[in-house]
Formats: C-alpha cells, sequence, structure tokens
C-alpha cells in the first residue's frame, strides 16, 4: 500500500483472534519471521504483539466469546473512537463493542459495516499501532470481500472518508491519493456461508516460497500464487487454527482495474 505509517481514516493494526495463540505464534513466526510477546499482566487476557526488530506489526489473541470465529481482524485509526461509533451507526452500520480504553494506550470499539464485515476502531493514545509497513512480515494492503459494494462504497466513504478508485472487477481505496485496500465483489464462486469480511495482505519477498512455508507448517492455500495484471504476485492463505490471510509480493505497486 501506498501509506507507510499510520494515518487518520487509514489501516493502523490488525490483529488475529484465534483458537491456539500459541500455536498460531510459532506458525506466523516461521512464515513471517515475527517475535511473539505476550503482555504478562492478568487484565491483557494473553494478548500477544508480534515484532520485527523493534517495530510492532502485528497482534495474536485468544477467542474471548464462544461466538467469536477464528479470524484476522483490521483496525483504522480514528480521532475520536465514541464519535466514530456514531458515524458507523449513522452510516447504516452495527457497533457490536462499544468504545472501550485499553489500559492507556489507546480507545477501541468494533462494528460490522451494512454488508456484515466486521472491523475495528483505534483511537490511539501512547500505541499508534503498527510500527512497519510494507516490509516483508508487515501488514502490506487490506482487501474487503462483499455481497453489498455499492453499500460499503457509501459506508466507508462517509465514515472514513475514503477515496474510491474503481476500474474493471476491483475497486480501490484511497486517503489523500494514497491506496492502501480493495474490494472484491463475492459472487457465485464464493460458499454462501462464507461472511463478507475483510482481509489483511503482508509483504513477502517471495510469494511463492511464502506459500511453500506456510502449507509445510500445517496451513493450506486458498488461492494459489498468482501475478494479478499489471499488479503483484499475490496468494491467500489459512493458518492451521482456519483464519485466512494474503501474502502480496514486497515492493510491488498495485494497479488492479
Amino acid at each position: 500500500m501506498e501509506l507507510d505509517e499510520p494515518v487518520t481514516g487509514g489501516p493502523c493494526w490488525t490483529e488475529l483472534g484465534t483458537s491456539d495463540p500459541v500455536a498460531a505464534g510459532r506458525f506466523y513466526t516461521e512464515l513471517f519471521g515475527w517475535r511473539p510477546q505476550t503482555d504478562p499482566r492478568q487484565e491483557a487476557g494473553g494478548y500477544t504483539v508480534a515484532h520485527l526488530g523493534d517495530a510492532a506489526v502485528a497482534a495474536l489473541a485468544p477467542l474471548y466469546q464462544e461466538s467469536q470465529p477464528v479470524a484476522w481482524n483490521v483496525s483504522f485509526a480514528v480521532t475520536d473512537a465514541d464519535a466514530a461509533a456514531e458515524a458507523v451507526r449513522a452510516a447504516g452500520g452495527t457497533v457490536v463493542l462499544e468504545p472501550m480504553d485499553v489500559f492507556d494506550i489507546g480507545r477501541f470499539a468494533v462494528a460490522f459495516d451494512p454488508g456484515g464485515a466486521a472491523f475495528q476502531l483505534w483511537q490511539a493514545r501512547s500505541f499508534p499501532g503498527a510500527g512497519l509497513f510494507n516490509a516483508p512480515g508487515a501488514l502490506s494492503w487490506v482487501e474487503l470481500l462483499t455481497r453489498a459494494p455499492e453499500r460499503a462504497k457509501s459506508f466507508y466513504t462517509t465514515v472514513f472518508g475514503w477515496s474510491v478508485s474503481a476500474g474493471g472487477h476491483y475497486t480501490r481505496w484511497g486517503l489523500g491519493g494514497a491506496d492502501f485496500g480493495g474490494m472484491i465483489t463475492m459472487d457465485d464462486k464464493f460458499p454462501p456461508e462464507v461472511p463478507s469480511h475483510w482481509l489483511p495482505y503482508f509483504a513477502v519477498a517471495d510469494v511463492d516460497d511464502s506459500a511453500r512455508v506456510a502449507a509445510g507448517a500445517g496451513g493450506s492455500l486458498l488461492m494459489e500464487p498468482t501475478t494479478v495484471a499489471e499488479g503483484p504476485r499475490i496468494a491467500v492463505l489459512r493458518d492451521p487454527q482456519g483464519a485466512m490471510f494474503g501474502v502480496y509480493s514486497a515492493g510491488a505497486v498495485d494497479r488492479r482495474g
């Protein structure tokens, strides 16, 4: 993506809710070279931050309720989580976890867009979000898969002020002229039980090699390594606990559409 740090309205963090944080940590460490560090405080609930060097790049957390799916979640930066939650509701979304303080590091909420895709709001205090984007092992792109693309365009441009660049089958999201993600319309090729969702992509040095490493570590391939026309080489993977994510050629510029 064309952002290299968290900015208001843009993706600032991604975290995995998983049934086995320890096993997930081993998988992603092997795949991306992460260094997981679990917060020792009891009230942190086992929240684990993954690092590349000194930079925080993502998080792993246990499932906090039975209905929570194993999935990667994307957070978007806001200046006021309470005001953003009201904007979500006014635009037709749903707030499922009201804004709450996370120690002294920020304020957090969870919402669904009108098409049913979950996302998070993050109002930074001492923690702005990921300390590294676009490098191997770091977040590099976010993609909305939805069955309600027109409602999604209206919702996200209203709530976050995103720009929309549409062409062909692919829509790109941007802020201030910098593209950071995209949108795919879910058609009949997607099983009906698969909900609308946000999919994070992580940069890697070699997509094909990363796909082999993931498969060898107990993951599976949902989309084989593919070079997008006039775009990057990508693959979509599933970790051993069932969470989906993508990998993306580090340094590639996405010109899809």
